[in-house]
Order: structure tokens, then C-alpha cells, then sequence
């Protein structure tokens, strides 16, 4: 038996884009001309000047290895909820029907205020569930949260900037956003499982943009124009960026949203920091507010609570009703 292969990756097909200058106002217009073409590319760059802490980041990720090796027991006090807060066991996800359920756990949550208080406006979100039994998760989750959903902020106006809209044009409606953070672990996986087998199986991500901390294991791979399977190594000092289906929606596909899995080959646990940015629910996808009135889009518009919904419904398990 043997593992999903991939190709190297050649050093240009995902570009690495230093955002310095965007998040600090010095020159945003060079660097939005940099992730506009590798929008329109592949639709994964690496990020680096992205200004989130490595203390913030290592804090969150030696937390989360403490949540994923505690217990099942303890880990079952915070199962995920019907508003996709909490932990999600192995074999919760799936991405597509012909695919064998992922080998990947996760741990989620959402904005809070100060309190801990969340808006319930929509069935994916509500209360986020912090294990009694690791105090600390909660202040270092929260904490990746805010800094990562910032660097989201600057690469949206980077992106309107981009195709040549106002900086504000994606974040006009995101004082409430549906943006959900996740631990996403990935045990080691073994050879004799099969080819067929992923710690997340081939997909797109759903909503407008994902930002990804990998650790410095690997097993992300991405599908280029040809079919063909890439390797998509971690890059110290860089987070992944890539291009989820909305935003190719919304921008009537000139932005690529390109599938993706992971392979653990590695034998060792790899654990993820994930954002998924998406604004307010109401919030409507419709390319015509980009492109004018007479444009005709290829996907009808479809406010970005509806589109979710629809999604998180056919990858879930815990969310079918059959």
C-alpha cells in the first residue's frame, strides 16, 4: 500500500507575498497587484509580514496538541454543537460522497466579546464551547483568533485594491462576520490505509478566504490547472493563504478557488491553525456589484449564510438528519 503522491513544488508556482507594506499603509497598491495575480493563479500564496506574534502562535498550538492528546472522555464535554462550536472526533467530515471519511480532528469556535458572549443569528454560530479541563485554551484561541481575522482584514482590502475596487468593498458588512477559527489535528497516518485514505480529503474551502498556519511537518498538497498534485510545503515565518469558493464567486471565478488535501506521510501529529473569513451572513455574493449591472454571472447570487449552511450540511456527519 502506499500514500497519495504529489510533486515537488518549483519555487514560482505559489508565490510568497510580503504584506508588509499593505498592513502598514507604505505601498498596499504593489502588494495588492502581487495577490491579485496570485489570484487569478493558483489561488494559494504564502504570506509572510503577516505581524502575528510567534509567542501567539506557539502558545495556540502547544494548547491545542494538549486538547487533541487529552482523553476522549474529556474531549466528549465539548462535542461540536448545532451551531459548529466544539470538537469534531475523526471520521466527522467528509468531502465528498465517494470519499472515505477524513482521519483529521478538529476544535472550533467563533467571535466572542469580552464576556464570552457570541451573536446567534445564524445556525453556524453561537456559544463557543472552552473545555473546562484546559483553562488556558480559551485566551490563546481568542487571541490567534483576533490577530489572524486582522491579517484576513488587510488581504480582503488588498484584494479589492486589487481588482481595482475601493479598499472597504469586502468588509462593507463584516461587523458581524460567520469567520470560524479551528485547531485542525492530523494524526499520524499509516502507509496501510491506502491511497485512498487523507487526513482531509480533496475540496475547496468553502466561504470567502482561508488562512492557514501550517507547523513544520507538511502534508499539504494542492491540484494545479493540470490535474496534477503539488506539494505545498510550510515556509518558516509564512502563513498559507488561499482562495475559498465564495470569493471566486463573488469575483465570477477570476479569483481561483483550487482543491486541496492533506497526506500525513510524515509519521509524526500535524496540527493546523485555521481561519476561515466570511462576513456578516447577509452579506450577498452577487459578481454584479463588481463587475456592473450588465455583467452576466455564471452562479446566481446567494447571500453568504445561505451558501454556508448549504455546505456544512452535505460535509458534516453530526449535521444529517437521515
Amino acid at each position: 500500500m502506499v500514500y497519495a503522491e504529489a510533486k515537488p513544488m518549483d519555487s514560482n508556482e505559489i508565490p510568497v507575498v510580503d504584506i508588509t507594506s499593505l498592513r502598514d499603509g507604505t505601498d498596499p497598491h504593489s502588494v495588492a497587484r502581487a495577490l491579485h495575480a496570485a489570484s487569478t493563479g493558483l489561488g494559494f500564496i504564502y504570506i509572510s509580514g503577516h505581524g502575528i506574534p510567534e509567542s501567539c502562535i506557539s502558545s495556540a498550538r502547544n494548547l491545542a496538541f494538549d486538547f487533541f492528546r487529552s482523553s476522549p472522555e474529556q474531549k466528549e464535554t465539548v462535542r461540536v454543537s448545532a451551531s459548529h462550536r466544539g470538537w469534531l472526533a475523526s471520521g466527522g467530515a467528509k468531502m465528498g460522497d465517494k470519499l472515505k471519511a477524513d482521519l483529521k480532528e478538529s476544535f472550533v469556535w467563533g467571535m466572542q466579546d469580552d464576556n464570552g458572549d457570541t451573536v446567534a443569528d445564524h445556525p453556524l454560530r453561537g456559544r463557543n464551547q472552552w473545555p473546562a479541563f484546559l483553562p488556558g485554551l480559551e485566551p490563546a484561541a481568542m487571541d490567534y483568533f483576533r490577530q489572524a481575522h486582522e491579517v484576513a482584514h488587510h488581504l480582503m482590502r488588498g484584494f479589492a485594491l486589487g481588482l481595482g475596487l475601493d479598499a472597504s468593498f469586502f468588509l462593507k458588512t463584516a461587523s458581524r462576520p460567520l469567520s470560524r477559527a479551528s485547531f485542525v489535528y492530523y494524526p499520524a497516518q499509516p502507509e496501510d490505509m491506502g491511497a485512498d485514505q487523507f487526513g482531509v480529503g480533496p475540496h475547496t474551502d468553502f466561504g470567502v478566504l482561508t488562512v492557514l498556519c501550517q507547523d513544520a511537518v507538511g502534508g499539504l498538497q494542492v491540484e494545479d490547472i493540470n490535474g496534477d498534485w503539488l506539494q505545498a510545503p510550510p515556509i518558516e515565518g509564512t502563513l498559507v493563504v488561499n482562495v475559498a469558493d465564495l470569493l471566486a464567486r463573488w469575483t465570477g471565478g477570476a479569483y481561483k478557488s483550487t482543491p486541496h488535501r492533506v497526506v500525513n506521510s510524515s509519521g509524526k501529529e500535524r496540527l493546523s491553525l485555521v481561519l476561515a473569513f466570511d462576513p456578516n451572513p447577509e452579506t450577498m455574493i452577487d459578481a454584479r456589484d463588481i463587475y456592473g449591472d450588465d455583467h452576466a454571472p455564471v452562479e446566481d447570487a446567494i447571500t453568504c449564510g445561505d451558501y454556508l449552511q448549504w455546505r456544512f450540511d452535505r460535509a458534516f456527519a453530526y449535521r444529517k438528519t437521515e
